[in-house]
Order: structure tokens, then sequence, then C-alpha cells
């Protein structure tokens, strides 16, 4: 009898094993770093050592921030997370983000401070460029401040593959879109004084990320109570138009530091299809730009090119292979699209009328599209202003329109901005 129980008492424990085991082998863990990718050379916090929870937008790790570099002069306390979210790359794999989360001073309302979901403009690929790590441009802490000081928290995304090991995949749509709303999740889960009221707001990049999670938000994260959203710069590929017509367009023959989005998108291209050799795209004067790009971040970057004195003309092969340009569109099409523009909330969009980076008339005609499809859109076209300036000029318009959103007000649609 003894001889039995402990025979059922040994299978009992196998089978307790081998799920175990199962389970393990199932669980998603974080990807090993990789120099390809620029991983590395930020604090241990960026390392999550464990499985990765299936559910997107867990809260997994906070810490404080003092440093006054990475800090906003107008927040009373800042702290960075670790998150849980889904990859751009397939839209199931779980991945792990990082960010930082800013309150503004005073007392916060009953129900707890408006939200700003901020998305950054490009910064480059590697996990040493992560805002919440390496500080932000003079622009952007102007522009956050601002935010701060008109009652908003600041929840600041890193985006896929910055910070954390693993590749940054650059305008991914699906990967923004994730990146954002999965950080708004995870900062509810803070026991910070946050409301579930959100207004998602980004430049270039980051605008065509506003763009993608307005568009993904009530399918991806319906427990987000989002407002509105506002982009500036957004970055828009029309469906309507030709890939060599969504392009941004560089004058071949004179040195540009815009070079350096062309290289960065080209290391995207390669992390998805590493059949790409370096040297079908480069010429030999350029491929030890190539490699500095994967670690060096925008504005560095852009100091580089300048120093090399490389135009496009000189840095491209004027002969690629065919398959690299079908790899483009397949890339552009997987990941470069808004699954819609029908949104279910007002959207802003402000754009200056001498952007070139990407061209204004683009941004223009997401507006016209974005209206046409039914969405309460509130264009603004700034004079004589360009991609950068535009930013914080776009303020006066933009703020208004976020505390209307915010207390449920109506926003009258502006869909053929005038000059402004």
């Amino acid at each position: 009898m003894k001889a039995k129980h402990l025979t059922q008492l040994l299978k009992a424990s196998f089978l307790s094993c081998s799920m175990i085991a199962t389970t393990l082998s199932m669980a998603q863990l974080p990807p090993a770093p990789q120099e390809k990718y620029g991983d590395g050379r930020v604090s241990e916090f960026y390392t999550w050592k464990s499985a990765i929870p299936a559910q997107p937008g867990k809260l997994l790790r906070t810490e404080a921030v003092h440093n006054p570099y990475i800090r906003l002069a107008n927040d009373s306390q800042a702290i960075r997370i670790l998150y849980s979210s889904t990859s751009g790359k397939d839209s199931k794999t779980p991945i792990v983000v990082s960010g930082s989360i800013h309150l503004p001073k005073g007392n916060p309302p009953k129900e707890g401070w408006p939200v700003v979901l901020w998305a950054h403009g490009t910064v480059g690929l590697a996990d040493a460029c992560a805002p919440s790590w390496s500080g932000r441009s003079y622009r952007d802490v102007q522009y956050l401040n601002r935010w701060l000081n008109e009652g908003f928290a600041v929840v600041a995304t890193d985006y896929e593959g910055l910070g954390v090991a693993g590749p940054h995949l650059l305008i991914n749509n699906p990967m923004l879109a994730y990146s954002i709303l999965d950080s708004g999740r995870a900062a509810l889960k803070t026991k910070l004084p946050l409301a579930n009221k959100f207004v998602i707001v980004g430049q270039s990049q980051g605008g065509a990320g506003a763009v993608a999670a307005s568009s993904y938000s009530a399918t991806y994260a319906p427990d987000l109570n989002i407002k509105g959203s506002i982009g500036t710069g957004v970055i828009y590929k029309d469906p309507e138009a030709t890939p060599e017509k969504n392009q941004l367009k560089l004058n071949p023959y004179e040195v540009s530091p815009s070079l350096a989005y062309g290289i960065y998108s080209f290391l995207v291209t390669q992390s998805l299809y590493p059949e790409i050799k370096t040297e079908e795209i480069f010429t030999p004067e350029a491929a030890p730009l190539v490699e500095q790009a994967r670690n060096a971040c925008l504005t560095s970057f852009m100091g580089d090119i300048q120093t090399a004195g490389l135009s496009p003309a000189q840095a491209y092969n004027p002969n690629p292979p065919t398959s690299y340009k079908k790899l483009q569109e397949k890339e552009s099409n997987d990941y470069g699209y808004y699954p819609t523009l029908k949104i279910s909330h007002p959207l802003f969009i402000g754009t200056g009328a001498n952007d070139r980076t990407p061209d204004a008339r683009s941004q223009m005609k997401l507006v016209a599209d974005a209206c046409k499809a039914g969405t309460v859109v509130e264009g603004h076209l700034y004079h004589g202003l360009g991609h950068s300036e535009t930013v914080n000029a776009s303020l006066k318009d933009s703020i208004p329109f976020a505390k209307k959103v915010i207390a449920g007000e109506k926003i009258q649609a502006i869909c053929k901005p005038d000059l402004q």
C-alpha cells in the first residue's frame, strides 16, 4: 500500500515538474544584448532578467530619479519605469520597455493629474540614447516643462529597443503605438496621483507615434481613457502615394546632417532582414559612418556626418541590389501605415509651413485624410516655421486644445488650416 502511495506521489511530482518546465520554456525571456543594436552603456535598472509577463502594460520596476539633467525643472517628482509591452516586429512577442514619469508641482486634483503621454522624436538607435537615461534636447525640456506648468503629468516612453536590449525599429507604427499606450497602463499601476485621462502628444517620430497610438487605442488599449491626441511634424506615409514620394528628399550633392535618418533607417531594415550587407548599399567611404550609427545618438551623429563631408551621392552605392528596394517596400507596407484614420477622439496636427522633414504638404494630406475618415481634426499651419521650431510655437494652440478635451468640451474641426 505504501509502495503504491509512493508511486502516485512520484508520478504527481513528475507531472508537476513537467508542467513547470513547459511553462518556463514557453515564457518569453529578454533578448541577449548585441553590439550591432547598440545595446548596453546604461545602468542595471534597464536589464530585466526574469520572464516577461504576457500581459502588456504591467509595471515591472521603478526607481527615483534625482539627476537634474534627467529631471525637469517644473516637476515635483520623477521616476524611471520598466514595463511590459508588445513588440512592433510581430505584434505578439512580449517585450520590456523603459520610460519615465514626471509629476507637476502643487496639489493634484481629487481624481489625480491628467496625463500627457509624451512620444519623443528620433534620438538614435542605441540604448544609451533613451531619454530616460541620457536626457532631452533643450527644445523638449522647454516643451515638457510647459505641460507640467499647465497641470499635466508627463509619462514618457523610451520606445522598444531604447534603454532596454534589442533593436529599435524607428518609424514602426505598431511599435510606437504599443510602447506609448502601455506606458499609460503602467503609469496607472504606480501609486502616483494620476487620473485615467490621457492626451497623447508627440513630435516627428513621436508625432507619427501619437497618431499611431490613437489609431490603435480602441482595439489595443480600450481600458485607457484617451481624450485627445496632439502631433507636430508628423511623419505620414500616404497610402495613395508611391513609395518614392513617401521618402525623405535630400539634395544628393549637398552634405546634409539629415543623411543620419537614412543611415538609421538602413540599420533598422538590416535588423529585420539580416541578409542585407552594408557594402551593397553604401560606399566604402560611408561604411565607417554606418558602423558609427549603431552607437551614436542623433545630435552627435549629425555632427559626424558634417565632419565627414559626405553627400548622399558619395554615401550611397549608385547600384544597390533590386532586392533591397523590395525589402524596403515590404517593411513600409508591414509597419509604415496607420490601421485607420477614423479615430474616436479629437486630433490636433501642428505643421510648420517650412517643414521639409517631413514635407509640410504630407502633413496637410494627413489632416485632409483624417477629416475625410470622420475624425475631428484641428489643423494648424504655422507661417515661416520649420520642423523643430513648430514644437514650442504650437503650444499656444495645443494647450487650449488639451484642456478642452480633458474637460469634455467640443473641438471645432479645422480641416483646411490657413497660414497663421
